[in-house]
């Protein structure tokens, strides 16, 4: 009598050991036919060819030249790899020479130090009159107004001593730079950016790139920012 195997009572769905995994892996990286692999097929062919039906000249060169073209893609693959370390690099250099210096972020969002003054820029494609800059805490409350009167097409400049309306230094932190003015006869509110001490530089890799360690702000791309300014 002729005996049937049940394999019914395989459980397929167990999952795989890492023993059996990294076993699968060597196993495909084994797979990957190399230049020296393909000359020897080729030769192999060439071998065993049907003497009244060889290989047309035409086909082999075909074939020759899809193989080069695939080693080529790949060569091209690996040098794009190192170009781009090599960029990452010399914008990590670059970066760090920033450290002690003011970027221009797209930000209202500034930071007062014990010391010194907040300077920030309005962006205006038209112009404005009565231009006024408001300053505010954390909490919303407006401790300085000053007017800039009109200004013209282009960025305007400004700065803040860190004192409130009635002359008094405030504490240090985070404050708000809203600038309104007239437009075209309307009030708006116009677009601000903030300048802001670099202290440090993250040289990231992968995704992350280059990053700057912004005083009192946390930190930024270095493709956010805008402008460098003068040495603090």
């Amino acid at each position: 009598m002729t005996s049937i195997n049940n394999y019914s009572s395989l459980n397929l769905n167990v999952p795989l050991t890492e023993e059996q995994i990294a076993a699968n892996k060597e196993i495909d990286g084994q797979q990957n036919l190399g230049q020296d692999d393909f000359f020897s097929l080729l030769s192999q062919q060439l071998a065993y060819q049907d003497p009244f039906k060889p290989v047309d000249n035409s086909e082999m060169i075909a074939q020759m030249a899809s193989f080069t073209t695939a080693e080529g893609i790949t060569t091209m693959g690996n040098e794009f790899a190192g170009m781009k370390e090599v960029l990452t690099s010399s914008q990590a250099l670059e970066a760090s020479s920033l450290v002690g210096k003011k970027v221009l972020i797209p930000s209202n969002e500034a930071y007062l130090p014990e010391t010194g003054d907040v300077s920030g820029s309005i962006s205006s494609t038209t112009g404005a009159y009565s231009v006024m800059v408001n300053v505010e805490d954390a909490s919303g409350a407006v401790v300085r107004t000053m007017s800039l009167g009109d200004i013209g097409a282009g960025n305007q400049k400004f700065s803040w001593d860190g004192l409130d309306k009635d002359g008094n230094r405030v504490k240090a932190g985070q404050y708000t730079l809203k600038a309104t003015g007239v437009v075209n006869g309307q009030g708006e509110e116009l677009m601000t950016a903030s300048y802001a001490h670099v202290e440090s530089v993250s040289l990231g890799g992968g995704q992350s790139g280059v990053n700057l360690n912004l005083q009192g702000l946390g930190g930024i791309k270095l493709s956010d920012a805008i402008e460098v300014a003068e040495n603090i």
